[in-house]
């Protein structure tokens, strides 16, 4: 198996995409030639985690400016496409921060040439896929700093190179930690109902040969308990001006329970995750996900017919929680409010 797993890679007409649904068992790519193609991977969970979706749609919105050429009204078309991406999933700030980006920056010709729009949307989707790589190994840096030889690290859901464009957040700190040659483990949350712990995270922890245990989501409190673990680090999708932050449904919980039992709690993302426009995280809008993933495991129905189910598919923890904010510009701590540096 190689050392290192991608989310996706462009071709310079194509965008491949992971298909993550597919995984650990199946390395499956899927060709994104349209930008109708682009939302529906990012809608359907083919792709996931903030930064990876992020720059997934700019690429999207460099196909769209390709398919604008042959169209009427090429910058409506754009605009249509951008819109139309944006809406695919509402909670990861990255999706939208993307396209308002290529349509605000990447795009100066955009309404006067669409040839020219569409090389220059290639060329900042590339730019910004290049930015994410940058941020995220820095981010990996200042994060690995934080763990110590016998560490054992709690996480939850996906956040390496799969959930990125490369090298991750949360577990490209601990994975530039054991690079490091710390003496390291790793509990993960094996991340209901989407299984991205135990589907995803598990097959970079063996990828990365880093020693881990598996769980189930309700095994945290006995883990923390127990003195199992040590610290705890998890990824962030939106991170509001205060500090609070949206991430997989489940991290409330242990940041409830790493204050209770006295452990470090930290969360990690790339600056291109704040979303300085809201104060709080009670204007961080929740994804509602289909009840029949909750009602289901693996195809198969688990609940009696007639069965209802709450899917939210993020939770909001408050910074009051946090020891920290892992970032690529260092490691924030509390109060927070001042974003400039650490």
């Amino acid at each position: 198996m190689s050392d290192e797993l991608r989310s996706l890679l462009w071709t310079g007409s194509c965008l491949s995409v992971l298909d993550q649904l597919k995984l650990p068992f199946e390395l499956d790519w899927i060709q994104c030639t349209s930008y109708c193609q682009v939302y529906s991977v990012i809608k359907n969970m083919n792709i996931r985690g903030a930064p990876a979706i992020g720059v997934a749609a700019a690429y999207g919105m460099a196909l769209a400016a390709r398919e604008a050429i042959s169209m009427p009204d090429p910058e409506q078309f754009v605009r249509a496409a951008a819109d139309y991406l944006k809406s695919a999933r509402p909670t990861a700030i990255n999706l939208a921060w993307a396209v308002d980006r290529c349509l605000a920056e990447g795009a100066p010709s955009l309404g006067t040439d669409a040839v020219a729009t569409a090389d220059e949307l290639t060329a900042f989707a590339d730019q910004l896929a290049r930015d994410d790589e940058e941020r995220n190994l820095a981010l990996s840096k200042y994060g690995a700093d934080l763990f110590d030889d016998g560490d054992t690290i709690l996480t939850i859901c996906n956040t390496g190179a799969l959930a990125t464009y490369r090298y991750g957040t949360a577990f490209g700190a601990i994975n530039e930690a054991f690079k490091q040659g710390k003496n390291i483990q790793v509990i993960a949350l094996e991340t209901r109902p989407y299984l991205q712990g135990a589907r995803l995270t598990a097959l970079e922890l063996v990828t990365a040969g880093i020693p881990f245990h598996l769980i189930t989501d309700g095994m945290a409190g006995f883990t923390m308990s127990h003195g199992m673990a040590t610290k705890v680090i998890v990824g962030a999708d939106r991170i509001a001006a205060n500090g609070d932050f949206a991430n997989k449904i489940g991290t409330y919980q242990l940041a409830v329970l790493a204050r209770y039992h006295g452990l470090p709690f930290y969360t990690a993302a790339p600056m291109s995750s704040f979303d300085f426009t809201i104060a709080s995280g009670a204007e961080i809008p929740i994804e509602q996900r289909d009840e029949d993933e909750v009602l289901t495991f693996a195809g198969q129905r688990v609940a009696a017919n007639g069965s209802h189910a709450y899917n939210p598919s993020f939770d909001v923890t408050p910074n009051e929680l946090l020891t920290g904010i892992v970032t690529d510009r260092g490691v924030f701590r509390p109060p927070f409010g001042k974003w400039e540096q650490p």
